[in-house]
């Protein structure tokens, strides 16, 4: 029995070591884009949906508004979803600046109103790309202008591109960023190895008529997330070689990390339940997997008090993950110019696993709050 569970221990570990190579390969396979000196053609819708953004929003308006872009080339289209602040008078504040302004006004109960502001956006936009942003995030002034760039010369039907936490208060948001710049990192690695997996919406980009020919969200639409990740995927589908990613300091968009533990959790609940719609075989093979390493390493942890085989068990999948991970985040941090993050990494490489069984354990079942509204 105790030989059984060492040679899992050992497997499991030996395919996450191989996975992490895999994304390091990957993420050296993406060069780093330098745009060039050219008059842009490209009109670009921008969307953002926004539900009780006052305290953020304006921020958000301000960095696009003061782009280098042409702004003859680029519209801004903000979908106030069913607001219960001051988000719309502050998005109409902006009209004399060519802000548009959609309103939602949905009478049906929804399960994804961020799909149906999108679609709607969408559905009144026109310009050739879409790009999408949230309502709580910052980008340099170049940033539309190093994607357009980086479309006009690749000619991708969808672009992901770099996000990272800023600003952080503390120790708590710091591991935040270390651990979001690890899934970013991923979904540039899985672009980067010809299997896109992931991407955020924060800072996402495609062809309209590559939207409209996939058929939108239809068939995504009944879960509250994945306007980004399984719009990917159904692009993907299409165009397996479609799909870029930006890999520019100048296309980063900038957002904030979860105050609270519970904020943290429950955007993470969110995020995983996504995975309930994954239809590529490969990455549900790999999601299980890596949920199942951790699960023994959280198992070998416990069971480390009671007997000698689990504590070498759990210290030599611990180091073995650490190393490696330090590994792949020296490349994603040092480009994000936040080496200074590796410091958590020993002790994320323990917290990780907890949370990583809890969520994929409750991440498809119950119904969590996004914004005040119960979903699923």
């Amino acid at each position: 029995m105790v030989i059984t569970i060492n040679i899992i221990c050992a497997l499991l570990t030996l395919f996450y070591v191989g996975l992490l190579l895999l994304l390091n390969r990957g993420w050296l396979r993406l060069p780093d884009f330098r745009a060039v000196k050219k008059e842009p053609v490209t009109s670009v819708s921008i969307i953002i949906a926004a539900r009780n953004e006052e305290a953020n929003i304006a921020r958000t308006i301000d960095a696009i508004l003061v782009q280098t872009y042409p702004r003859q080339l680029y519209e801004l289209i903000v979908v106030d979803d069913h607001s219960t602040d001051k988000t719309a008078e502050i998005i109409r504040g902006y009209q004399k600046d060519g802000v548009k302004l959609v309103q939602l006004n949905e009478k049906e109960i929804l399960n994804s109103y961020k799909k149906k502001a999108i679609a709607e956006a969408i559905s009144t936009s026109s310009g050739e790309l879409i790009v999408t942003t949230d309502a709580d995030c910052y980008m340099g002034s170049k940033w539309l202008e190093t994607i357009v760039n980086y479309y006009e010369q690749k000619d991708f039907k969808m672009i992901s591109s770099p996000v990272c936490y800023f600003e952080e208060r503390n120790s708590f948001e710091e591991m935040q960023t270390l651990e979001f710049l690890f899934l970013i990192g991923l979904g540039a690695a899985g672009i980067g190895n010809k299997m896109p997996t992931t991407c955020n919406g924060a800072n996402l980009s495609y062809r309209k008529d590559a939207f409209l020919e996939v058929g939108g969200f239809k068939g995504i639409d009944n879960l509250a997330s994945g306007d980004d990740e399984l719009l990917l995927h159904k692009i993907g589908t299409r165009y397996p070689d479609g799909i870029g990613f930006c890999k520019s300091k100048d296309a980063v968009v900038y957002t904030q990390a979860k105050e609270t533990l519970k904020e943290f959790i429950s955007q993470r609940k969110r995020w995983a339940s996504k995975s309930t719609k994954y239809k590529d075989k490969r990455i549900v093979f790999v999601a299980v997997f890596v949920w199942l390493f951790n699960a023994f390493l959280l198992a070998n942890f416990f069971m480390a008090f009671f007997v000698d085989y689990a504590m070498k068990a759990f210290l030599f999948q611990y180091l073995v993950k650490m190393l490696f991970e330090i590994v792949f985040l020296s490349k994603v941090t040092a480009f994000n110019k936040r080496s200074e993050l590796l410091k958590y990494v020993p002790v994320l490489s323990l917290i990780h696993p907890v949370y990583m069984v809890y969520i994929g354990l409750v991440g498809n079942s119950g119904k969590y709050d996004w914004k005040g509204r119960m979903v699923r």
